[in-house]
């Protein structure tokens, strides 16, 4: 019998990585990272089977295409996520728990589980589950979509941030190695109140049917969204919640730029517009392909904690019902609301009565 194989110094460093979700955003990263690090991407067998004979391909605007093959492995069952030095979760927030449960059994003594996800609460979620492994927070701040069964294309830019620690370094350094921007930041929490303003934009894009350059050049639109985040930004007051700055402007001037004349947004807010044509909201893919969305952690979130405050969230609360209406039809029957038929929607919505709040407590 040949002696055992012996693992190179140059791979015995490199860093293991699992990603728990094999959509579009688990599959740029973990597409990305696999130049630099051993990367398991798991999945449900209908999602990889695609990539299991040929891969897929990564675009990004001013970059190469990257053809992704068996450099990346491909799993069905988070056994695979054993000796993971860190696992990324990138599925929706509905399956967070879920994903949890299935991981538990598997994880390595160590092992540094990081939440890539959309909403406020994936990372208490995985620590109630997961509670002896470091939990840590994160954010990815730019737009992935699938172009088709075997590409994935990063339509807007910006730096993923990752909750500050020692343990998130090395990751971190991997990240930049591989050509990802990112950050260390010691206020997730605040970073993800931000992300979760913008990304109230998500069901307004998939509603109106457009990409997301041109939806937002579209002041109805953005009145829309600037009606939204008003919304939340006074539930967050009520809970004692400050969205950290992630832009040029603190996120209680944003209302007032998007509600600005289409000639003067653009010129003022030319940065927010720097978007590929191709770029649009997860909400808008899910749609299309006949999946749940992630509204009721994104508006739903919103209306929760207004309800909780006696506040009003009439805005989010059509948008909330308008996007569960459209996952029950056939993505060839959605209907495409102009900005102004959707900004009628939102302002017309009944109001909820006001009652008293519980200002100053958390959550």
């Amino acid at each position: 019998m040949p002696p055992p194989l012996q693992a190179s110094a140059e791979e015995s460093t490199r860093l293991r990585i699992a990603v728990m979700g094999a959509g579009s955003i688990g599959c740029h990263l973990g597409g990305l990272l696999a130049a630099t690090c051993e990367v398991t991407l798991i999945g449900r067998p209908h999602a990889l089977d695609t990539f299991s004979k040929e891969g897929f391909e990564l675009t990004r605007p001013g970059h190469q295409s990257v053809h992704i093959g068996t450099e990346v492995r491909l799993a069905t069952s988070a056994k695979a996520a054993a000796g993971a030095d860190y696992v990324l979760v990138t599925v929706k927030s509905r399956d967070t728990r879920r994903a949890a449960l299935e991981l538990a059994s598997w994880l390595t003594p160590g092992a540094t589980v990081v939440s890539l996800q959309n909403g406020l609460r994936n990372p208490a979620t995985l620590r109630e589950v997961l509670p002896d492994h470091p939990v840590l927070a994160g954010m990815v701040p730019y737009n992935v979509v699938r172009t088709s069964p075997r590409s994935f294309h990063q339509g807007t830019g910006g730096a993923l941030m990752i909750e500050e620690a020692p343990l998130a370094e090395p990751l971190a350094d991997a990240l930049h190695q591989a050509g990802v921007p990112a950050r260390l930041r010691p206020d997730m929490p605040q970073v993800q109140q931000a992300k979760l303003l913008m990304n109230l934009n998500n069901a307004i894009n998939a509603l109106s049917g457009l990409p997301l350059k041109e939806q937002l050049t579209q002041r109805g639109y953005r009145t829309c969204l600037a009606l939204c985040q008003r919304e939340a930004l006074r539930a967050f007051r009520a809970e004692g919640l400050r969205p950290a700055k992630l832009g040029p402007l603190p996120p209680t001037l944003t209302p007032h730029l998007l509600r600005m004349p289409d000639w003067l947004f653009r010129r003022i807010a030319a940065p927010m517009l720097a978007i590929d044509d191709q770029a649009r909201s997860s909400t808008w893919e899910d749609l299309q392909r006949g999946r749940p969305t992630e509204v009721d952690d994104l508006q739903g979130e919103i209306v929760e904690l207004a309800r909780q405050h006696g506040l009003n969230a009439p805005a989010n609360t059509a948008l909330l019902k308008l996007v569960h209406l459209a996952e029950r039809i056939p993505a060839a029957e959605l209907p495409a609301l102009s900005g102004p038929q959707l900004l009628a929607k939102c302002v017309q919505r009944g109001r909820i009565r006001r009652r008293p709040g519980r200002a100053g407590t958390s959550r």
